[in-house]
């Protein structure tokens, strides 16, 4: 369950559809794969199967669990460089800790988004703290990668703490739904995130039966991925379920509808952004806009460009001792 909820009976309403509105078609349904990643954490591998320029301006997405971890097994990444885009990690529920080279960081936990600009060049490390690795618990979320255009590629690195609390929190118009709005504007009302890349950022969860119809920039792309449960989406309801990609057309609003009798709700993140519609050459943990731009960061990194790991680093922890 989300550890962000709310009565939705006592939030703002999500407004009906204007005269002139047109509802977002359904494109491309796709499934995406499961895998590991870092040192040894269950992701599905969101975007995979999806054209670059069905996504601009987003590269990379990964739904990290959802598990039950038992004691021990709780696994995270080790220090690694980015150059030229942000990272988002979105944590709906459990913990992880991160630290980077430009003195970012801190605990991501239960419904707390970290928005790191990578830039000009960062080192980071996101692992489970040393409490949950002792003791297990569950562990889901997002880890999300926003392009930046040409223009930004070279940015000050940056790092913003949202927490749960934070973000800006909708009701449907049936009152069936919950919207966290993290990043961007849905209705007018506007998410804490704050990005160089124009997009919009979005949690819902729609109890059986219920619907959701919201407002969609027409100068964005769309995209509904499903983290749980099961639903429709579209104008002529295309069924959908968990570890599914939405990719939609043209319009203004977006239409998610959870199905009927089902124990549990359906929770999607609702994505969208302006193209930057520049070229891409992404290799590992470096998105750029050539090839000779990549081989530039591999050189940088290499020569210690990205600064250094903080003398009091943190370091993947596998139980039975400390941070």
């Amino acid at each position: 369950m989300p550890a962000i909820t709310a009565d939705t009976l006592t939030l703002p309403r999500v407004g009906p559809p204007g005269p002139a509105d047109t509802e977002r078609p359904v494109r491309t349904i796709t499934s995406g794969p499961r895998g590991y990643e870092g040192l040894g954490f269950p992701v599905v591998r969101a975007f995979a199967g999806v054209s670059t320029a069905a996504l601009d301006p987003f590269i990379h997405m990964d739904q990290l669990g959802e598990v039950e971890y038992e004691p021990g097994e709780p696994r995270g990444t080790d220090w690694h460089p980015h150059r030229g885009f942000e990272t988002v990690t979105y944590m709906i529920d459990g913990k992880f800790a991160h630290q980077d080279s430009y003195g970012g960081g801190g605990l991501i936990s239960d419904g707390a988004t970290q928005w790191m600009t990578a830039g000009s060049g960062i080192l980071h490390i996101e692992t489970p703290p040393v409490e949950m690795v002792n003791s297990g618990g569950i562990f889901h979320g997002i880890q999300l990668w926003v392009n930046l255009p040409k223009r930004d590629k070279f940015a000050q690195p940056r790092y913003q703490a949202i927490e749960g609390a934070d973000v800006m929190l909708l009701s449907s118009e049936d009152g069936g739904a919950l919207v966290r709005v993290i990043a961007g504007e849905i209705d007018g009302r506007r998410g804490p995130g704050v990005t160089h890349t124009p997009i919009t950022m979005a949690h819902a969860t729609v109890e059986s039966g219920a619907r959701l119809n919201i407002p969609w920039n027409r100068d964005f792309n769309a995209l509904v991925y499903v983290l749980s449960g099961e639903g429709t989406v579209g104008p002529v309801g295309h069924p959908v379920k968990q570890g599914q990609l939405v990719v939609l057309g043209p319009g203004d609003r977006i239409t998610v509808a959870a199905r009927p009798g089902h124990t549990r709700p359906l929770d999607v993140l609702l994505l969208g952004g302006r193209p930057i519609r520049e070229p891409v050459f992404h290799y590992g943990p470096f998105v750029m806009n050539t090839r000779a731009e990549v081989i530039e960061a591999l050189e940088d990194y290499q020569a210690g460009k990205f600064r250094s790991i903080p003398q009091n680093g943190l370091t993947p922890h596998r139980g039975g001792g400390t941070l």
